[in-house]
């Protein structure tokens, strides 16, 4: 399939992980990418890896002059911006909510939320913009022991995704994607040691790959969705449906 041919997208935080394989597979399918992330080495790299239609802006998610200049620089250098996944997130912050620092608080919502709807406002007055994705978690969509804040600021993703879908209909199509637990760099505390006892959790018996996050990923930007917005999509291994048992 060559879904993407002729379009272009931006990929925040997608030096490594479900960023990363989100380029590849719409590289793969004829697009071209603009890739982000903080690491300037690592974005280098990924960016060899993606090959010609793929270049990379290093800087902080939350940064609005970092913003404005990887959405400016796909425009410029590929002629366009047709796709936006708001894929960099942090979570720095483990334990009960009654013990969370302020700052960090702050920090995980200034990322995870505000920054979201930030990239969103720059790729849309871009034009030529036509569907965004919103990386969420499954954390936000229940409780979460020992990741609470997080969960909350995916929750709250979760809900600018369908007011976004509702202000930018019909021009633009937003939507999210909710997974479990991804093995990643950034998800390796919840596994490390113990990937079989956590992967037992899973009706379908094993943990994400990064992969498996950018197929659903890459439907949702595609046409082949031209009818979905406003959605959140779990993909989780069928952990939810176990937990509705």
């Amino acid at each position: 399939m060559q879904r993407f041919e002729g379009s272009v997208a931006l990929i925040t935080g997608a030096s490594r992980g479900i960023g990363f394989a989100i380029a590849r597979r719409i590289t793969a399918e004829g697009g071209s990418v603009v890739v982000t992330g903080r690491d300037e080495a690592a974005l280098e790299r990924a960016v060899g890896e993606l090959g010609e239609r793929a270049s990379g802006v290093a800087g902080r998610a939350d940064d609005a002059g970092h913003q404005a200049a990887a959405v400016a620089h796909a425009v410029e250098r590929f002629g366009g911006l047709n796709h936006l996944v708001n894929n960099a997130g942090i979570n720095p912050a483990y334990g009960p909510l009654t013990g969370i620092d302020p700052d960090a608080a702050r920090k995980i919502l200034e990322v995870n939320v505000i920054a979201a709807l930030a990239w969103t406002r720059e790729a849309a007055a871009a034009g030529g913009l036509r569907s965004v994705v919103n990386m969420a978690s499954i954390a936000g969509t229940a409780a979460s022991p020992g990741i609470g804040f997080y969960g909350i600021s995916k929750a709250a993703l979760i809900n600018l995704t369908s007011q976004l879908a509702e202000e930018l209909a019909p021009r633009v199509r937003v939507n999210a994607l909710a997974p479990a637990v991804v093995k990643s760099r950034f998800s390796k505390a919840l596994y490390a040691g113990r990937e079989a006892e956590a992967a037992a959790a899973y009706p379908l018996a094993r943990l994400g790959a990064p992969e498996d996050v950018a197929g659903p990923a890459a439907f949702l930007l595609s046409q082949d969705a031209a009818w979905v917005t406003g959605q959140t999509l779990l993909v989780d291994g069928g952990a939810s449906a176990r937990l509705s048992w």
